[in-house]
C-alpha cells in the first residue's frame, strides 16, 4: 500500500505552507489515490542533516490517511514543542519519512521479564499507558536503542515516568509500521 505518494503529499504540504497558495486539490487526489481516502494512522518525521527536526503522529486511525499525513506534516514542522518552527531555507536540508501504523494490539504479560521476551526488536513499535503516563516509540527507535531493556527504560521516561512503572504492569501495546523516506529534493511534488 505504501508508495511515494505519501512522501509527495508531505513535501507538497510543506511547499504550499510556505507559498501561501490555495493548496492541494484534496478531492482529485483522493480519486487518484484511493488508499489516501481510507482511515489511517501516520507519523511524519523530519530529519535535518541526520538529526531529528520534528516528529508528530497518530497512533490510532481516526481520519483519512490524506488528512492524517497533511496534519502530521504541519504539526511536525511547526508544532513539535522540542524544536522551533521550520524555516523555508531549511527545506533543502531535510529528509522526510512517513510511517503508516498498523492497529495496535495489547501485549499480555505477567512480569517485566515476560514482557522483555515478548517484544520483537526492530519490528515492534510500543505504546505505554498507565494512568497519566503515556508514550510511544516507533520501531525506528530500535536503531538508537537496540537492547530491549534500554528501549523500555527510555519509553518509560518518554511517558513521563521511570522504569519502576513496569513493576505496576502498565498496558503495553505493539504495532508495526510501513515507512518510506527520501531527501526532500528527491521527492516529486503533486
Amino acid at each position: 500500500m505504501l508508495d511515494a505518494i505519501v512522501l509527495s503529499l508531505a513535501k507538497t504540504t510543506l511547499l504550499h505552507h510556505f507559498s501561501k497558495d490555495q493548496g492541494l486539490d484534496r478531492d482529485k487526489l483522493l480519486g487518484l489515490y484511493p488508499q489516501l481516502a481510507q482511515k489511517g494512522a501516520s507519523f511524519v518525521t523530519l530529519n535535518k542533516n541526520g538529526n531529528l527536526r520534528g516528529c508528530i503522529g497518530s497512533i490510532i486511525a481516526h481520519r483519512t490517511l490524506y488528512d492524517d499525513i497533511v496534519s502530521n506534516t504541519l504539526m511536525s514542522a511547526f508544532r513539535d514543542g522540542r524544536f522551533s518552527p521550520l524555516q523555508e531555507e531549511e527545506l533543502s536540508e531535510l529528509t522526510l519519512e512517513v510511517s503508516i501504523l498498523s492497529t495496535p494490539e495489547e501485549i499480555e504479560y505477567k512480569s517485566y521479564e515476560e514482557l522483555l521476551k515478548k517484544i520483537i526488536p526492530h519490528k515492534d513499535g510500543l505504546i505505554l499507558e498507565h494512568g497519566p503516563y503515556h508514550g510511544t516509540f516507533l520501531p525506528q527507535v530500535w536503531q538508537q536503542l537496540p537492547k530491549r531493556e534500554d528501549f523500555l527504560e527510555h519509553l518509560s521516561f518518554k511517558s513521563g515516568s521511570n522504569p519502576s512503572i513496569y513493576a505496576q504492569n502498565p498496558k503495553i501495546s505493539r504495532y508495526r509500521v510501513e515507512s518510506i523516506e527520501a531527501r526532500f529534493d528527491e521527492i516529486k511534488t503533486l
